[in-house]
């Protein structure tokens, strides 16, 4: 008989209130292969729970979540296809199959019938940046980071939130640089709900989900799936799945595999601070660089 794992999210229930928080803290919050579904679970067992009206998600330690777990994915290649460490032949279905559920148990955030509300802390970024954007109302630090660097390379943010949040021009801005920005960035473009100090941030939230607390649960999902419908009616489904079969290009194109195996051979925080620097990331892949590129 196997061990039971501990669980990624934890799951806690008080004054009409479903608190969700993510729970690997040694790691950021980093998302492993469990966390999406926990996610969805835990979402699951909020919306199926008669005393919760509104949903809280947070992150244990010092981030919200800093994304997929690159120590995982990148430097020992698991989950991969066409690359080291992986299988040797890049099945796209397959692959689109994998994150395409992953996607879909972020969000379950925004299907969820019960409000959500992220409270970000530290840092959303990459991955983290889908979960917390799959919420229907953010609340940001003012000194916390959100953005999406892996569209600079080995990424596609698969729920495709950014450009329903910021529309087109802000939308690209984003993601033909891979930047992040601030809390008080984010709420001032419109990203997010808004930005508050950060020894503030779990009492703005609570006033937040209380002030809905009072709502009945059947206005609170009314409400929510006149909205959501709306940008349904715009193609958001499509667009997800457009980015999702992104997603999975970038990761086996020639540069993907070429971040990929520089992961591989000296680690993932070298790869990522390499592609977050802006060193130029060699069209068609091409050698990895040597120590000595490193140290130069």
């Amino acid at each position: 008989m196997s061990e039971e794992r501990p669980p990624t999210v934890l799951y806690e229930v008080k004054d009409r209130k479903a608190y969700l928080t993510l729970d690997r803290p040694d790691r950021l919050n980093a998302i492993d292969f469990h966390m999406p579904g926990d996610l969805a679970a835990a979402v699951k067992r909020a919306n199926a729970d008669p005393r919760v009206h509104v949903i809280v998600l947070r992150g244990a330690g010092r981030a919200f979540c800093s994304g997929y777990d690159l120590k995982i994915s990148a430097e020992d290649g698991q989950g991969t296809q066409g690359s080291a460490g992986g299988d040797p032949v890049w099945d796209p279905i397959k692959d689109f199959a994998v994150m395409k559920q992953f996607t879909d148990d972020y969000f379950s955030l925004w299907r969820s019938l019960k409000p959500t509300i992220a409270q970000v802390h530290g840092f959303a970024v990459a991955g983290g940046s889908d979960i917390a954007l799959s919420c229907d109302l953010v609340v940001m630090a003012e000194d916390a980071k959100i953005g999406y660097m892996p569209a600079r390379v080995w990424g596609c943010p698969t729920t495709a939130m950014w450009v329903y949040r910021l529309g087109a021009e802000r939308a690209k801005r984003m993601l033909l640089t891979g930047d992040t920005i601030d809390g008080r960035t984010a709420a001032e473009w419109g990203l997010v709900l808004e930005a508050v100090p950060a020894d503030g941030l779990a009492a703005r939230v609570e006033e937040l989900a209380d002030r809905m607390a009072g709502v009945p649960i059947n206005q609170l999902a009314m409400q929510k799936l006149m909205i959501n419908q709306a940008y349904d009616n715009m193609g958001l489904h499509g667009t997800q799945i457009l980015a999702t079969l992104f997603d999975g290009i970038t990761r086996h194109s020639p540069e993907g595999r070429w971040f990929q195996e520089f992961a591989a051979a000296h680690g993932f925080h070298e790869a990522v601070e390499w592609r977050d620097s802006g060193r130029w990331i060699p069209e068609g892949g091409g050698p990895v660089p040597t120590r000595e590129d490193l140290e130069r």
